[in-house]
């Protein structure tokens, strides 16, 4: 009996190997000629199109000698909420140019190199100012932001004591 269950099993695996090769031939079909269409089950992706890349971004202020603790988080939309501490947390839409900007800038990173970690104080007062996309963070002095530098500054600047030039509340 206890053989009988060991050929079972080795059928049963050589059954799912079979139904997992059968997925791995030319994917033109039978007739050998290519397909010109795309599967319907896949995604397609094109070179020029990033993956993983743009809104939404959370940007992070926190620490320093003056003890920031802000937070914006632009949207796929545009809107910006904006909180920091000892105020009132808000929503606002931001400048469609300076959104243009900094979403080019966000698209510029390469999100799939930069290691999930959570920035942390490299010394007393350190202020830390932070960029989240694409389930990634670091910190904007990171070689790899270092087009975000610029626009995260503004958008600290402007946006995070609003009424500002670019948000208008909501």
């Amino acid at each position: 009996m206890r053989n009988l269950s060991s050929y079972a099993a080795v059928a049963m695996c050589t059954a799912v190997a079979g139904l997992v090769l059968t997925g791995c031939g030319n994917e033109s079909g039978s007739s050998g000629t290519p397909s010109s269409t795309p599967s319907p089950t896949m995604p397609t992706v094109t070179q020029s199109a990033p993956v993983g890349a743009g809104l939404p971004v959370t940007v992070a202020r926190t620490g320093g000698i003056a003890g920031f603790d802000d937070t914006v988080q632009i949207g796929t939309d545009g809107v910006a909420t904006v909180s920091s501490r000892g105020k009132q947390t808000l929503r606002c839409k931001l400048d469609p140019a300076f959104l243009a900007t900094f979403t080019a800038a966000v698209e510029k990173v390469d999100w799939a190199s930069l290691a999930a970690t959570k920035p942390t104080t490299k010394h007393p007062d350190d202020m830390i100012v932070s960029v989240t996309a694409n389930g990634k963070t670091a910190r904007v002095e990171d070689p790899q932001l270092k087009v975000l530098a610029t626009p995260v500054t503004e958008l600290l600047t402007e946006a995070a004591i609003p009424p500002g030039k670019l948000c208008t509340k909501l």
